[in-house]
């Protein structure tokens, strides 16, 4: 084959081989354009619809138009709303629960006398009706079955006998009693001596407690949980039968802080811890106080102090976790300590006896109590405590022209 042959099969070779790549060209350019259609156009309208949602809502918030909010804030008042009325119906359920535990304590006292026999048996078949009725305040006058001759004294000067007495119960809402527990052989013949005081005046309370000095602390928890059981009264009272008391001046002392639920009143003092065995008020677990020689907490002296309802309350639920001191103020402090109490320190409360209370009588400012602090009590009491009513009393009139 010549030379020129092969030129023009080369040449036809040639025309054709352009024609199909510019075909090719096309056919790829076509399908190009085709697949970039189908993937760029989805996203474009998706992001031109969250483009146009965002403006939407940015316009929205901006002019405060949008419907959801008013939905949202009213969802919050509701919230709020609920809120309150949850709080509302917690506080109404502790009052109700703090109800029960009060009539819990009171018919638990009253159980366990019953089944343990008792002398207190007769003073707790009454509850029922004395609950129909509120006292202002029941005074327990701590005595022993050594101490006749103060109980006389004591009924022969400050405290009401009789119809008097149940006036001051019925009109005043003043409850008066001596408190005093049973021998360590019950049934015995100081039982009975008791037994046949209490016919004669009938103003003897009876205590589930074993009489004993070093038992005191145990005495006045008993005395508490009996008294709450026995009257509903907004205070509860302990008094030394060797105290001689005005009672139209404590009633009226007392009814100021009526308001406050738990009130601690009496004259508060904070002494030192007597660690030496064999001293007055030694403290066998004087240890637990710190270093030798600090002092008490404060807590009322013994003589006479006063508390709410809800402290005595208290006392009664928790008397078998309650710690027991050497000393009885000091125990009766210790329960309160962490507790959300006012202590309130009323100096009218511990005068000393004349001229004392007679200087202070004279001025206006009559004692609520009055005592020597030598002997813990007015000395040789049976015998001095009419001079210091004659001197130092508040006077009939005062009492039952008192309005509490």
């Amino acid at each position: 084959m010549s030379w020129k042959s092969r030129g023009a099969e080369s040449a036809s070779k040639s025309a054709v081989s352009r024609k199909w790549t510019i075909l090719f060209c096309i056919g790829c350019f076509c399908a190009g354009m085709l697949f970039s259609d189908r993937m760029w156009s989805v996203p474009e309208i998706k992001g031109i619809a969250r483009t146009e949602r965002h403006e939407e809502e940015t316009l929205q918030l901006v002019s405060g138009c949008d419907p959801t909010i008013k939905d949202v804030e009213h969802e919050q008042k509701d919230v709020y709303g609920e809120v309150s009325k949850t709080h509302h119906a917690i506080h109404t359920l502790d009052k109700k629960i703090s109800n029960l535990e009060m009539e819990l304590a009171a018919a638990r006292a009253a159980q366990e006398s019953i089944l343990n026999g008792s002398p207190i048996t007769e003073n707790l078949k009454i509850p029922e009706t004395r609950k129909k009725r509120k006292y202002l305040m029941v005074v327990g006058i701590n005595t022993a079955f050594s101490s006749r001759k103060r109980r006389d004294s004591v009924r022969a000067t400050w405290m009401p006998q009789g119809n008097k007495r149940k006036k001051l119960e019925e009109e005043k809402g003043i409850v008066i009693r001596f408190v005093i527990g049973h021998s360590a052989t019950s049934g015995g013949i100081l039982d009975r001596a008791v037994e046949a005081e209490d016919k004669k005046h009938g103003d003897i309370l009876r205590l589930d407690h074993v009489e004993g000095y070093l038992e005191l602390s145990a005495k006045t928890k008993v005395f508490f949980a009996t008294a709450v059981a026995s009257w509903d009264a907004d205070f509860y009272v302990k008094v030394d039968d060797d105290v001689h008391v005005n009672i139209g001046t404590l009633g009226a002392t007392l009814a100021r802080h009526r308001s406050n639920p738990r009130v601690y009143i009496g004259c508060m003092k904070s002494g030192p811890v007597l660690a030496r065995k064999g001293v007055r008020y030694h403290e066998p677990e004087y240890w637990k106080f710190g270093e030798e020689g600090n002092k008490y907490f404060r807590h009322a002296t013994g003589q006479l102090y006063a508390i709410s309802k809800d402290l005595a309350t208290y006392i009664s639920i928790n008397q078998h976790v309650l710690h027991k001191y050497a000393n009885e103020d000091v125990s009766l402090g210790s329960w309160f300590i962490g507790l959300d109490v006012e202590q309130i320190d009323d100096r009218r409360l511990c005068c000393g006896t004349p001229p004392d209370c007679e200087w202070k009588a004279q001025a206006g400012n009559v004692c609520v109590a009055s005592f020597d602090w030598s002997c813990s009590g007015i000395c040789k009491s049976s015998e001095r405590i009419k001079e210091v009513h004659r001197r130092c009393g508040e006077g009939e009139n005062a009492l039952w022209n008192a309005v509490f």
